[in-house]
């Protein structure tokens, strides 16, 4: 029983890791239809901030506050993840807009330039950050099964992060202002919605979000220039397995991938179980092409 409740722990700790690396790809490319390749950069970018941030507490901040970096270091990864998917959709994707293609080429080579400028500041080994001390150790359920505290973090910090843009996209203004732009641009902008605006501001959003999942990908090994690339295709599959433009959807992707994973790699081996998850999507995709859940609208395509 021990062992069967620990597998249910890491692979719901797998999900809530995919699920928070997928909430920024499920804004941009499921809402917005861009494939942006450069989404493991801003991952990236978030992590990096969290080693920045580290490195101020040690040197400027006295010991007794080095606890208290990491949460600091959540709305300073979203912040710098923000402005900068701001100025990417501004510069380059505005242009991009129903050309797929284009998108997909024109991130990847964004993807590329922000992995050297890492290279470049930080250097091409691989930096640790170091976890608070609050965050060390584990919750002893039994003597047999303890659950580190550090992965109940990371799914308290998803069911947050899951809470709050269901709030923005939903419950808020600015929400149903980007649902209205997506679903049906020339109404919206007829209402005097200023389009490019909120082009911008949920391009801008969903990067900030990878800023965090960045962040929060640091308390499980040390981070790199790659980071991102190890993560993005395992992002663009959470959001098409969920359905594309529901938040719901995503979460039901995160959590079947991460269970069946963690599942058959334990009877398996890690190679064996991801070929059987890819071998189910596969089939699953064959049934339902649209994904779990499936986007009503009245519009005849």
């Amino acid at each position: 029983m021990s062992i069967l409740l620990l597998q249910l722990f890491n692979g719901l700790s797998l999900s809530s890791i995919l699920l928070l690396i997928a909430l920024g790809l499920a804004i941009t490319f499921g809402l917005m239809n861009v494939i942006n390749m450069a989404h493991g950069e801003f991952i990236m970018v978030g992590a990096y901030m969290a080693y920045m941030t580290q490195q101020f507490f040690q040197s400027m901040i006295p010991p007794a506050y080095f606890g208290l970096y990491f949460i600091v270091s959540l709305p300073v990864a979203f912040a710098m993840a923000f402005v900068l998917g701001w100025l990417l959709e501004t510069l380059l994707i505005r242009y991009l807009y129903g050309r797929p293609l284009d998108s997909l080429i024109a991130t990847w080579g964004v993807s590329l330039v922000l992995q050297q400028l890492a290279r470049t500041i930080f250097g091409a080994p691989n930096v640790a950050v170091k976890s608070p001390e609050w965050l060390e150790g584990g919750l002893a359920l039994t003597s047999e099964l303890t659950l580190p505290y550090k992965r109940l973090f990371i799914i308290g910090l998803v069911t947050l992060c899951v809470i709050v843009i269901y709030w923005y996209m939903y419950r808020s203004a600015g929400g149903r202002r980007m649902r209205a732009v997506m679903q049906n641009r020339a109404m919206a902008s007829c209402l005097g919605i200023s389009t490019r605006r909120v082009d911008a501001q949920s391009f801008a959003f969903g990067s900030g979000v990878a800023g965090i999942a960045g962040c929060a990908l640091t308390l499980i090994g040390p981070i790199g220039p790659s980071i991102g690339t190890n993560y993005i295709v395992d992002a663009f599959m959470v959001v098409v397995l969920g359905g594309i433009g529901k938040l719901i959807g995503t979460v039901a992707g995160a959590l079947g991938i991460g269970i069946f994973n963690t599942m058959l790699e334990y009877g398996t081996s890690a190679t064996i179980g991801k070929v059987l998850v890819f071998t189910l999507i596969i089939a699953f995709l064959q049934w339902r092409p649209s994904g779990f859940v499936t986007v009503r609208s009245r519009s005849l395509d």
